[in-house]
């Protein structure tokens, strides 16, 4: 996509120095356009753990450059366990992380050490490939849903939560995908943005994005999506997801629970957009089988933003003694939703529409 004309992908090997990582800091956003370089397997393990990137596609391809980096440093089998091991206990919940490592190191492993960083940065560089045209098929199938509602030139109103755009995978995003290939193609297409509490990705990210593509949108508070649809201000939803079961279970940001509830109530579709890369053949129950996320209390507790003097600053917003729980994610049951937009096409949300979809991925599992 472009920044002021510019385009960018979200992560790229360093103009000066092929063998390190440059990425955009998304804990910095909107304020501040950084670019910092990674050149160590610990500053990428930083990256993803505090969330200098994140969204489950871009983790994974992140996580891929890491072991390249790794390999570079250390190509011996105890480096490469280590670096496949720091990384994955960066973050839990996304099943990209682990599909991208479990690709590296099925590719290294029987390879010589001489050969391993060559192979393991042209490796990289094809799950980044990859996740751009798979990212792109998701948004064709995508545009067709909101096509269908666009008709007399009405505007298709779009309720999306957190961040699942372009800064969240290589390029084009997941449910941004079909949005912006829609207002590229003219469509009259708006986006109500939810701030997403705790960190506030829809707010600063999404709608950061979306100004820069021109898309028209409109920051919510949370709790405002069931009111607009009560009111039928709202078409569709379309989210992301960090982990999908083999029977349609979705688990995204927290709140997404509480947004499909609402959309089911007022008869609303609710659409979740991923590549086959984020669903984990080895679960069939989100509820009790994915690993929720319990982040820092202090992201609950205090809040960054821009002061009205200019500066950026943090403040606390809860009383000093009061403590804070901050689940990162929740599940949402295949019953909610209204259809997976993947890269091959629409499909249900349960096992059997899943393995019709993918019927190699279950072959392999199985085996």
């Amino acid at each position: 996509m472009k920044i002021d004309g510019t385009a960018f992908r979200s992560l790229w090997l360093d103009e000066t120095d092929h063998w390190s990582l440059r990425i955009i800091d998304q804990t910095k956003l909107p304020w501040a356009l950084e670019m910092p370089r990674l050149a160590t397997l610990d500053e990428v393990a930083h990256a993803i753990s505090a969330m200098l990137v994140r969204g489950a596609p871009l983790i994974g391809a992140t996580a891929a450059y890491g072991v390249a980096i790794a390999m570079r440093a250390d190509p011996s089998d105890h480096a490469l366990q280590h670096a496949v091991t720091t990384l994955a206990a960066t973050r839990p919940t996304a099943i990209n992380l682990r599909w991208a490592l479990q690709r590296m190191q099925g590719v290294l492993q029987d390879h010589p050490k001489s050969e391993r960083a060559e192979i393991a940065y042209a490796e990289a560089a094809a799950i980044c490939d990859e996740d751009v045209a798979t990212n792109r098929a998701i948004g064709k199938h995508g545009l067709a849903l909101i096509k269908s509602r666009a008709t007399a030139g009405r505007r298709v109103n779009i309720l999306t939560h957190c961040n699942a755009g372009w800064i969240a995978t290589v390029d084009w995003g997941t449910a941004l995908a079909p949005i912006y290939m829609a207002h590229d193609a003219g469509i009259d297409v708006h986006v109500y943005v939810d701030e997403t509490r705790p960190r506030n990705q829809g707010a600063s990210l999404t709608a950061w994005e979306l100004g820069k593509h021109g898309v028209k949108h409109t920051v919510i508070v949370d709790n405002a999506g069931g009111h607009l649809m009560q009111r039928g201000a709202i078409d569709m939803v379309i989210v992301g997801t960090d982990r999908v079961t083999n029977a349609g279970d979705v688990c995204n940001k927290i709140g997404t629970y509480l947004k499909a509830l609402a959309a089911r109530d007022n008869g609303i579709p609710f659409y979740v957009a991923l590549p086959s890369s984020t669903i984990d053949w080895t679960l069939a129950d989100g509820l009790t089988d994915i690993p929720i996320e319990e982040r820092a209390a202090t992201e609950v507790t205090t809040m960054t933003g821009r002061a009205l003097d200019g500066s950026i600053t943090t403040i606390r917003i809860v009383p000093k003694d009061s403590p804070a729980a901050n689940p990162a994610f929740d599940v949402t049951p295949a019953r909610l939703v209204s259809g997976l937009i993947t890269e091959r096409g629409i499909c249900s949300a349960d096992a059997a529409s899943l393995a019709a979809m993918f019927p190699e991925y279950r072959t392999q599992e199985a085996a």
